[in-house]
């Protein structure tokens, strides 16, 4: 039963992904289908963190092989509070696509690609070998590219041309970095090599792969100098693509990220956390300033994306359990600020006819106050206002940072927040404050109906759950710091992995066992 549960975040949407291709000439059975799968995974998900919260990391054996031979599944903390997030997220995107999505995108087979994407965000997370999340990184690069470019239009194409690109190249990466992994420790079970990575006896080599997974992984999470094809891209498909893709995508690679940089390549942190920790600074004052710099919303909003990675970056780098613990309640705040954002510009769109220059946005408040005062909730939590979400999540990396004296990367920190603080109160003063430049009222008749409940409520979800960590962060709080006890100290995952499994296996390039310092 526990081995159907671990799975189930893989299957429901596999499932569901499956029987909408089976009506794939009933498109109203689809969204349906497509609402009742995300529902389901959203409560298997709860159910699966509440197993993991009181019974310690579950692992399900596929196959009954047992690692490291096999194909493993993992739910520790952090893997099962990223899939409840993310299904919250495609819940909320499934309610949206009903008034957003046009019946074209749904011949197309939106529905169908959708969960197929769900299944690779899942699979990422819960997966525990490289080679499985090698594989559900190319499931969600082939689904993204079909989103992308579903609709066909010419903004589409040069998006998805440039995203693909950047993302095959990020692949190529990983596949090096794993085939060469693989090959001085003979495994790419991440328990396993979390025991043998220490003892090969080529530091430097080790030291050179853990270089190329930041690349691979670094182009996946667009940080900095990997950034420049995420503002070319999230843009340009509908706004329940661009909505999931801002909420979830890049975390991923922050989440793989997070998970190499705390159970396997910690022997050299001096060295590959320097790095991040540069790459840390340079991804928020790159991100906050390229917002500020457009105009359009959303290319503002794709900026806003690439500039909040870097606080992810930076408790990573840090690697304190204050700092780990900081990031992951980051990654969950984040998570559900840009995919609601997303989500409340195109609401904005709507009302503008299609125009998203939010300096031609004047008069939002008398068109859509109830709309202005859901957005002003992800707005305030983007720009880290007290007491919401991102106010708690930026203090905790900066007491992160101040607790291990690096003034550098807290001064950034704090620029990069006063940088969008900036940007936020210019996006308010435009769209909401001022009347509309051309003198005429922001139409609503695109939302009158069913379409009005499909695009609001989400907003409303996404909304609430912000107020609700930014007033009650405790319980999230004490989530992230067992998920951070758990990566800063990772035996209970390698033992739950591996069980009985000898952990001094010979290994090429090994030092001799007399030379041999065991670490856990």
């Amino acid at each position: 039963m526990i081995a159907w549960l671990v799975a189930s975040p893989i299957l429901v949407p596999l499932t569901t992904a499956a029987l909408c291709a089976v009506f794939w000439h009933r498109p109203a059975l689809q969204r349906v289908l497509s609402l009742g799968g995300s529902t389901l995974l959203l409560i298997l998900a709860g159910f699966l963190l509440a197993r993991v919260m009181e019974g310690g990391v579950q692992v399900a054996q596929m196959g009954s092989w047992a690692a490291p031979f096999g194909i493993t599944l993992v739910a520790d903390t952090l893997s099962a509070l990223m899939i409840l997030i993310a299904s919250v997220m495609a819940l909320a995107v499934a309610v949206y696509a009903l008034g957003d999505v046009d019946a074209v995108r749904e011949r197309g087979g939106y529905h169908i690609i959708f969960q197929v994407l769900m299944v690779g965000v899942c699979g990422s997370f819960i997966t525990g070998d490289l080679f499985n999340l090698y594989v559900w990184f190319e499931v969600m690069l082939i689904s993204s590219f079909v989103l992308l470019s579903l609709g066909g239009t010419k903004e589409q194409i040069d998006g998805a041309i440039k995203y693909a690109a950047i993302n095959l190249i990020a692949t190529a990466c990983f596949l090096l970095a794993v085939a060469l992994l693989y090959g001085v420790t003979g495994t790419l079970n991440m328990a396993d090599l979390a025991v043998r990575v220490p003892h090969v006896a080529n530091k430097g080599l080790v030291s050179t792969i853990a270089v190329l997974f930041i690349i691979a992984f670094g182009m996946k999470a667009a940080v900095f100098p990997f950034f420049f094809w995420l503002p070319a891209a999230y843009h340009t498909p509908a706004v329940a693509v661009q909505a999931i893709f801002a909420g979830l995508l890049t975390k991923v690679g922050v989440y793989a990220l997070l998970r190499c940089f705390t159970l396997i390549f910690t022997g050299d942190m001096g060295w590959t956390h320097g790095i991040l920790l540069w790459i840390a600074g340079a991804t928020m004052l790159t991100g906050a300033l390229g917002s500020l710099a457009v105009r359009d919303l959303r290319r503002a909003l794709s900026w806003q994306v690439v500039a909040h990675i870097g606080y992810m970056i930076m408790g990573l780098a840090i690697a304190t359990p204050l700092a780990i613990a900081g990031t992951v309640f980051y990654l969950v705040h984040d998570i559900v600020v840009k995919t609601n954002l997303f989500l409340g510009a195109g609401v904005v769109r709507r009302l503008s006819g299609g125009d998203t220059s939010y300096t031609r946005l004047g008069g939002l408040f008398t068109a859509a106050p109830i709309l202005c005062v859901v957005l002003f909730v992800p707005l305030a939590s983007l720009a880290g206002f007290p007491p919401f979400s991102g106010f708690w999540s930026k203090l905790l990396l900066v007491r992160a940072g101040l607790a291990v004296e690096n003034w550098a990367i807290v001064a950034v920190a704090l620029v990069t927040g006063l940088l969008t603080f900036w940007l936020v109160g210019r996006l308010w003063a435009e769209m909401v404050w001022k009347a509309n430049p051309a003198g005429e009222a922001l139409g609503t008749a695109s939302l009158g109906g069913a379409a009005r409940v499909a695009l609001v409520a989400p907003l409303v979800l996404l909304s609430a759950i912000t107020v609700t960590i930014g007033f009650y962060a405790e319980p999230l709080m004490r989530v992230s710091a067992m998920a951070a006890d758990g990566l800063v100290d990772p035996q209970a995952y390698i033992d739950a992995v591996l069980g009985a499994v000898p952990t001094t296996p010979t290994l090429v390039g090994a030092a001799e066992p007399a030379a041999m310092e065991v670490q856990p």
